[in-house]
């Protein structure tokens, strides 16, 4: 018995035809597990009237025979299904396990059905709009904008294999890039889809992904230029429909030409069937093309003015449609985007406005008011004050008046006379409407050819292209026309194109297996297309009818009938019922029936030739240009005339061949012509729904565009050969062959299971034959290829079935076992408890009788005892409590008694305390007031007084005063001592005086005392009376104090108690404000902070948006630099001229062969001499010794040879003996000049002896007003400034030989990194009242030495010699030489040299650009020379400047912020460097490597989808690469970091990025790869992330976010392994997974796979519940996918300066000790403060 299984829609075309047969030998009584795919509880689909298919499950088993099926739909509903030979048995429903795959293919039952639901449950469950079938690409239009396009998406599907990743836009585009690259074949990506499915925004992304991996090596302006034009075309080719806000109304093919090395060199585009009827005429709620809204957005700015235009409401062109503006669109700033567009294309300004003067005059032109005339309305005119006709000719720069007379009239040629005929208002509004759209067409295809002309190729011609054809897909509407004609004409060559395509890779999967072939029956539409296009077709016919003189579209109609349904009858042509003016197409995807009326009209597309004619004579260049070339394509080609010229009828039908239909046939062959030369891609574009509701899936509408565009045609070809082809693994040879996917594996697992056992290797093909044999034994049903395995469809899905059923008989054996032996267990379990049970009972009986009798006994003792104690412990109670209560009640009396007394005590107290309080707070207070107003004013008096005291302490003038006035003021010191002297003698009297008048005194008061103790004798009694008065006021006086002294208890009493309110106020006030000062501080404190951490994020967000800025200047400098190498080298091709050898900057070493030294040589002593030069020439050298007389002159001189010193060079051997010799002979000149100082500096103090020491002469003799005491005083003064100018001279001529001494060892400095450089002596000994210099040991570059120096120092530094110097040794001698610059007061010259520098730096990290550790040592030395300029800036700059150094006199800011940018910049290519060799092995190593042994969790791709163009497995690097090879890399920027010593903080950031680029990449790539979503290699992923966690914490760089930003790829892996199936489940994965967007989680779960059988899929209601729970965790995470990989973390650098230990004169970098030969000093020659330490 033979069962067919088929899905046959009724009342449509489509048929699938699976063809699937199930012989009955597989399910008769041979096996017991035989299963039935129609046995009850099998899935099946029936069709439904709303949702076009409906699943249901059968209930009971179905029997041939049956005439109904009983089936239970998804709502629980119960229907029975007829059953008839029509309609067959209802389709098969596929796994669930198949569910949401993301290949159409990989279904087991291929069906409309099955396509349809996979396509809803990825659409709405899973968010995802691509899905796979086949080589085909579904996209369907989410209505809303999605996080999938970013520039993160871009990186993480280039260089990835098609099979890898999800489906997406991207994946189409790198198939096509990668194919183009190695097979060097031309590509072509056709996007196809009615209006509104989103054609437009795919070709956008398509380019864009081409813009930026074709533009990422090459960094020029023509990938800029592609991405331009689309929004020129879209502002001048779409249009707002019933269906699409931003249709195409025209068809596009882009041809994008790459060079050799895949870099976009150049564009081209081609336009097909341009809709000018648009312009002129718009349905309801439909608009003109965008262009026109645009203009009369921007007619307010001010270069727009002049185009006269006003609102779009306004204009007849624009106001038909009823809506002008669309939501959500804003056409000022589309007009913005359009302009900018134009400008990077090259359209200047000037151009730009003739085409907004031209599109603005066809607007004007439709509001020209045509008035009808004459009988009948025959005659029309035009107002001659028409403003619109006035405008329109202004700014077409025509005549106004022959213009209003050719839109009115028209010439006729007949015979031999030429007459103007009038036209009616009708056909003058015609006539007006054509031009319009003449001249729209005309300037859209100029613009074509500029865009073209921009977008061509001008370095090389393009070695191969991808080309992007965007058309119209399959159109059918309620009144189709010519427009619909056309469009699915090009749609029924497409799908010809399409299948022939497909079957051609399917013979090519065949051959290559070696499968006998037998030829697959598909639908052909050629018989549909020469209907069309074929002898006496459509278009034959109709052009004919355009070439009759009186053609109409009645005629033309009538012929149709003829010739397809009369004559030769042609099945896909049909007359309809109710009309005849209409004909009936049966096209592949639907029947269209299309209205004749308007069909020769629109093929003609007639324009009248003497409007034409007036706008060629346009005084627009732009405007005659558009109309005198030959039109290619376009509107005017059968009225082509010369202006002003009158030709013949013949000629004019001649001119007329070329008509609309006959134009879009050629162009459209040549499109199939290109198509069939490149290796096409297919993308099909799906419009869900028409309300263009965002997630809203309408299966009527999708299954009507799955039908028509090709896709199920896809899936019936492939059903009616082999669609589920799978890689064996059981054979010895095909381990050769791909890898294969989960399916497979556990097909083969399931076939081990079906043959109990698997033989040895040799014999695993035969056994792989004998089991297919055995399980399908129809061998139509599979065939065994050289690698694969071919089934027909629905045997993987019988296969399937078979093996589940397998392990169901073998699952419930193993159970009946296992609950048996549980049993059993249980069984003994319960009754060795049983028995256990009866003995304890037992037992507890009896110990229960005993105990009762005894607690009888004892609770008669307890009664009477309990008693007695409860009666006793009540007395003691009552006792013991009144007791306590009297004790209370007394110690209350007491207490009180005592705080009355305290109270009263303590009021005296404190009525003294605050008075006493009050009276000192008072007087401090005042105290204060008075000391804070002295400070004041004393201290405005010493600031006044230091003001002046700096301005004389600056001046020199003041010490010159000072000197000079000392004589002056010895005399009048002198003066005053003599003046107090005398003062004192005045006052010697004064007192004598005064004493003598004192003794008087006192002798007359002792007399008077005399005679009042006489008195007082004399009356005794008066004094007793007084005495007895005085006791008397005493006692009345205590009296009253002691009446005033209750009075104030009382009041004291009254104060107190008021007192303790207060305090009591007081301390509620205190405890208030102490409450509100603790709620202020926190709220300032919440707000400080929350403003500081503000304030610390946008100063992280505007430093990151600054290094962005200075990388994108830093990119656009290199691109400059890229274009001026291209033009040189254009220009050098022109003719090359040989460099002159005598340019070549060699420096030489002196030769031995110099005249002889004669003489003592005269050596520098000036501050400045003492400076070295690092690049004197050496032709300014003086002589060097030879041989002879140097060896002479060094016994001479007692200068011995140093043997242990070994030169590299003769030149270099006696340079460093002359110096040496140079040295000795100074250190002599010193010496003696020292002794002589010495000499001198004894007489002097000789005379410095005091006036006693020496004896008068007679000659010694002063003048009257001089005194010998200041004569003497002002020569001492003066022979101690000298002596101190000696002392000076004579300490700094001891640095100066201590420099001398070291400065050869500079020259060894300099040869180790490459330079040769001199030492320059002077011949002058300068004066000593020169000006000296206050810092020496510096270098000194002569600004003619300035370009060998850096070229030495920093140009050609070779690599090996620069890693060999100690780290900042380059920005050390920089330094020296700036701060020698700054020294001798030439500011300018100082900022040359480290602006020279900084260029030569650059130039040094552009030439190591792929060197990690070249780009580290000048990091470190951009770093190191940034801290020395801060360090040595002016103190209002310098940070932490130490006292002791001296800062420089310079203003070098802005140098050290051109440093800092430098820095950032070394930075940023350190880690391009690390991350361009870092990304290609970053998902093999991280995702793909399996690092733990043993764990079986290979990769598996999948297999059972046919082979696309170019995808293949990748090989090379990726299967090499481990983390092996990330840490090696890893390591290898730490070492160069290390190795420079850079601080540790630095190393943080720059691991920061790497780690975050590490876990972006990978986390991006598991996020669209659906076979790495598995437990297993979860944890694989978890360990390979663990070794690099352990390599960074072995480094410690773990503190500086490194370990961080792996979090999220760490709870990825995590969430892999953890248990997806109860809601607790779910609560605890949110909670986890805190570092994951809801998107990543939702991604995550959808994309697991099983790769066992013990595990399961991740079901939809799990998947819900955790979006629901995702939904309340309100984090305001972004809905952003994918992590940004080209993110930025701003970079700080640390400030680091020098320590002073390891700096020289005031804090310079001292060079290291270990390159420098070791001199001992001279007593006599210790170092200064300032000596060198080299």
């Amino acid at each position: 018995m033979t069962t067919e299984l088929y899905c046959k829609q009724a009342g449509s075309v489509f048929d699938v035809g699976l063809g699937v047969r199930m012989r009955k030998a597989g399910f008769n009584g041979k096996r017991k597990h035989s299963i039935r795919a129609n046995e009850r509880g099998a899935s099946v689909w029936v069709p439904d009237p709303e949702a076009v298919w409906a699943s249901a499950s059968l209930l009971q088993d179905f029997s041939p025979g049956d005439g109904h099926l009983l089936l239970q739909l998804i709502d629980g509903r119960e229907v029975q299904y007829s059953l008839s030979p029509s309609s067959g048995l209802p389709p098969l429903g596929n796994p669930d396990i198949l569910e949401g795959e993301n290949d159409l293919t990989a279904l087991s039952f291929l069906h409309e059905p099955a396509v349809l639901h996979n396509l809803r449950v990825r659409f709405l469950d899973y968010s995802s709009i691509y899905t796979y079938c086949g080589i085909v690409l579904v996209a369907i239009n989410p209505y809303e904008q999605l996080p999938i396009y970013g520039e993160e998406v871009i990186d993480a599907y280039s260089g990835q294999d098609m099979a890898d990743m999800e489906p997406h836009i991207f994946s189409v585009a790198e198939e096509a890039y990668r194919t183009m690259t190695r097979e060097q074949n031309n590509q072509s990506i056709i996007i196809s889809g009615e209006s509104g499915s989103g054609k437009t925004v795919s070709a956008k992304f398509t380019m864009r992904y081409f813009a930026v991996v074709g533009g990422a090596s090459q960094q020029t302006c023509v990938e800029e230029r592609v991405l331009a034009s689309n929004p020129i075309m879209e502002a001048v080719g779409n249009a707002k429909t019933t269906r699409n806000d931003n249709s195409s109304r025209f068809g596009k093919y882009i041809e994008i030409g790459f060079g050799h090395h895949g870099d976009i060199i150049g564009a081209n585009m081609r336009t097909y069937l341009l809709e000018k009827s648009r312009v002129v005429f718009q349905a309801p709620e439909e608009r003109n093309y965008h262009i026109f809204y645009q203009l009369c957005a921007g007619r307010d700015l001010p270069e727009m003015r002049i185009l006269r235009l006003d609102a779009a409401e306004q204009f007849r062109y624009t106001n038909q449609g009823r809506e002008t503006r669309i939501p959500g669109t804003d056409d000022m700033a589309d007009l913005e985007r359009t302009r900018n567009a134009f400008t990077i294309l090259g359209v200047g300004s000037d151009q730009q406005m003739e085409l907004f003067r031209i599109l603005s005059a066809v607007l004007h032109l439709g509001n020209v008011n045509i008035q009808a005339s004459g009988r009948g309305g025959d005659r029309s005119y035009i107002d001659a004050e028409d403003r619109s006709l006035a405008v329109f000719s202004k700014l077409l720069g025509v005549e106004r008046a022959q213009m209003a007379h050719w839109l009115c009239h028209r010439r006729l040629a007949v015979g031999a006379e030429v007459l103007v005929k009038p036209m009616s208002g009708q056909q003058a509004g015609e006539a007006r409407d054509a031009l319009a759209k003449s001249v729209y067409g005309q300037l859209f295809a100029w613009i074509v050819r500029r865009l073209n002309t921009a977008l061509r190729a001008q370095r090389e011609r393009p070695k191969s292209f991808i080309g992007v054809l965007d058309i119209y897909g399959f159109e059918t509407f309620h009144r189709n026309s010519f427009e619909q004609f056309c469009i699915n004409y090009a749609n029924e060559k497409l799908q010809q194109q399409f299948n022939l395509h497909v079957f051609q890779l399917e013979q090519e999967e065949y051959v290559r297996e070696g499968l006998p072939w037998s030829r697959i029956e598909f639908s052909d539409n050629q018989p549909c297309i020469a209907l069309i296009e074929g002898p006496l077709g459509l278009l034959d016919l109709l052009d004919e009818e355009c070439r009759m003189p009186k053609g109409s579209d009645e005629n033309w109609a009538r012929k149709l009938y003829d010739q397809h349904q009369n004559q030769s009858p042609n099945p896909h042509f049909r007359k309809p019922r109710m009309s005849n003016m209409g004909f009936v197409i049966l096209h592949f995807a639907d029947m269209v029936q299309y209205e004749c009326d308007g069909f020769l009209d629109k093929n003609r597309d007639t324009v009248f030739e003497e409007p034409i004619n007036i706008l060629r004579a346009s005084q627009s260049e732009l405007v005659a240009e558009l109309f005198q070339q030959e039109p290619a394509g376009g509107a005017l080609s059968q009225s082509s005339l010369p202006n002003g010229s009158l030709r013949s009828g013949k000629r004019a039908h001649r001119e007329h061949k070329l008509t609309v239909g006959f134009q879009f046939r050629q162009s459209l062959q040549l499109l199939m012509d290109t198509l069939n030369s490149t290796t096409p891609h297919y993308v099909r574009c799906i419009k869900p729904n028409d309300l263009k509701q965002p997630f809203l899936f309408d299966p009527k509408r999708a299954v009507q565009q799955l039908r028509a565009c090709g896709v199920l045609e896809t899936i019936r070809i492939s059903a009616a050969g082999y669609p589920s082809s799978y890689i064996g693994r059981i054979s010895h040879y095909l381990a050769l062959s791909r890898v294969p996917d989960g399916l497979t594996r556990s097909f083969l697992a399931g076939t081990r299971v079906l043959l109990c056992g698997s033989s040895g290797q040799e014999e695993l093909e035969a056994s792989c034959q004998r089991a297919l044999t055995e399980l399908i034994p129809d061998p139509e049903q599979y065939c065994l290829g050289k690698t694969k395995v071919f089934f027909r469809a629905g045997q993987v899905a019988l296969l399937e079935k078979m093996r589940a059923e397998r392990l169901r008989l073998a699952g419930l054996v193993i159970q009946s076992w296992i609950r048996g032996w549980l049993a059993r267990c249980r069984y003994h379990r319960v009754r060795w408890a049983a028995l256990t049970l009866q003995r304890y009972t037992r037992g507890g009986l009896a110990r229960r009788v005993a105990h009762i009798l005894r607690c009888t006994r004892a609770a008669l003792v307890i009664q009477k005892t309990y008693r007695m104690v409860a009666v006793r412990q009540m007395y003691l109670l009552i006792r013991e409590a009144t007791v306590i209560i009297q004790a209370f009640t007394r110690g209350t009396l007491a207490r009180r008694t005592y705080r009355q007394l305290l109270s009263e005590r303590a009021a005296v107290v404190l009525q003294a305390a605050v008075r006493r309080w009050l009276a000192r707070r008072a007087y401090g207070r005042l105290r204060a007031a008075v000391v804070l107003m002295q400070c004041c004013v004393r201290r405005r008096a010493a600031w006044r007084e230091l003001q002046k005291l700096r301005v004389e302490a600056r001046s020199v003038e003041r010490y010159r005063e000072l000197n000079k006035g000392m004589e002056v003021k010895l005399i009048q010191l002198q003066l005053r001592a003599d003046h107090q002297g005398r003062e004192s003698a005045v006052l010697r009297d004064v007192l004598q005086s005064e004493r003598e008048a004192h003794i008087v005194e006192l002798a007359r008061l002792q007399g008077a005392l005399l005679r009042l103790e006489e008195q007082v004798k004399e009356q005794p009694q008066t004094a007793t009376a007084q005495k007895e008065r005085e006791e008397e006021d005493r006692r009345r006086a205590e009296e009253k104090a002691a009446q005033e002294i209750s009075h104030l208890m009382q009041e004291v009493k009254a104060l107190q108690s008021e007192k303790n309110t207060l305090e009591e106020e007081k301390k509620a006030l205190l405890i208030r404000l102490l409450e509100q000062e603790r709620v202020q501080e926190e709220c300032v404190a919440q707000s400080v902070a929350q403003a500081g951490e503000s304030l610390q994020g946008e100063l992280e967000e505007e430093r990151r948006r600054y290094q962005g800025l200075l990388k994108e200047f830093t990119r656009l400098e290199q691109r400059y630099e890229n274009l001026t190498e291209m033009s040189s080298l254009a220009e050098r091709s022109r003719g090359h001229r040989r460099t002159d050898s005598t340019q070549s900057l060699v420096l030489e070493p002196p030769s031995p062969g110099s005249p002889p030294f004669s003489g003592s040589p005269a050596f520098p002593m000036s501050g400045e001499d003492g400076r070295v030069g690092v690049t004197s020439p050496i032709c300014e050298r003086k002589l060097w010794i030879p041989d002879s007389s140097l060896d002479g002159l060094m016994g001479v001189m007692g200068v011995a040879k140093d043997a242990a010193e070994k030169m590299k060079g003769e030149d270099l051997r006696h340079a460093y003996d002359a110096v040496r010799v140079a040295n000795k002979i100074l250190e002599d000149q010193l010496l003696s000049q020292r002794s002589q100082w010495e000499d001198e500096l004894s007489t002097l103090r000789l005379r410095v002896r005091g006036p006693g020491d020496r004896p008068m002469t007679s000659d010694s003799h002063f003048t009257p007003d001089q005194d010998p005491t200041n004569v003497l005083l002002s020569d001492n003064m003066d022979l101690m400034e000298q002596v101190e100018v000696r002392e000076q001279e004579c300490r700094r001529l001891r640095r100066e030989l201590k420099e001398l001494r070291h400065t050869v060892t500079l020259r060894r400095t300099l040869t180790l990194t490459g330079s040769t450089v001199s030492l320059s002596f002077g011949q002058e000994v300068p004066p000593t009242h020169q000006k000296r210099a206050e810092l020496t040991g510096l270098l000194e570059c002569r600004k003619r030495d300035e370009a060998k120096l850096l070229k030495n120092l920093i140009t050609d530094l070779r690599v090996d010699s620069a890693l060999s110097l100690t780290p900042g040794l380059v920005a050390g001698v920089l330094f020296l030489c700036v701060r020698q610059a700054d020294c001798s007061g030439d500011e300018a010259r100082a900022r040359s040299l480290c602006a020279a520098a900084f260029a030569s730096i650059k130039g040094a990290l552009k030439k190591h650009c792929n060197d990690v550790d070249m780009t580290a040592l000048w990091l470190k030395n951009i770093c190191l020379l940034t801290d020395l300029l801060t360090q040595h800036s002016t103190r209002q700059d310098s940070i932490g400047a130490s006292e002791e150094l001296v800062p420089l006199s310079s203003d070098l800011s802005d140098q050290r912020r051109a440093l800092s940018d430098l820095a950032i910049q070394a930075y940023q290519q350190l880690l391009s460097i690390t991350e361009s060799r870092l990304h290609p092995i970053i998902v093999p190593a991280m995702l793909e490597s399996e690092s733990i042994p043993g764990l079986a969790c290979s990769m598996v791709k999948p297999g059972g989808s046919r082979k696309r163009a170019g995808s293949d497995t990748r090989t090379g690097v990726s299967e090499a690469a481990s983390m092996t090879a990330v840490l090696k890399e890893l390591g290898a920027v730490h070492a160069a970091l290390s190795r420079q010593s850079l601080p540790l903080t630095l190393l943080g950031q720059a691991f920061r990025q790497l780690t975050h680029l590490l876990s972006a990449t990978a986390l991006n790539s598991l996020l669209l790869r659906k076979d790495v979503c598995s437990c297993s290699r979860g944890l694989q992923i978890r360990y390979n992330v663990s070794q690099l966690e352990e390599w960074l914490r072995s480094r410690g760089l773990q503190a500086g976010g490194a370990v961080a930003t792996l979090e999220p790829l760490i709870q990825a892996t995590q969430l892999l392994q953890v248990g997806k199936k109860s809601e607790a489940d779910a609560q605890a994965l949110v909670h986890t997974c805190t570092a994951l967007s809801s998107q990543q989680i939702v991604k995550i779960l959808t994309l697991y796979t099983p790769n066992s059988d013990l595990e399961e899929r991740v079901t939809l209601n799990f998947i819900r519940t955790v979006q629901g729970l995702l939904k309340e965790r309100s984090d305001g995470q972004t809905r952003q996918l994918l992590l940004d990989v080209r993110r930025v973390f701003p970079v700080t650098f640390p400030y680091l300066p020098p320590p002073s230990a390891a700096s020289g004169p005031a804090g310079y970098p001292r060079l290291p000790q270990d390159l420098f030969p070791t001199q001992s000093l001279s007593r006599d020659s210790q170092p200064g403060p300032f000596s060198r330490q080299f």
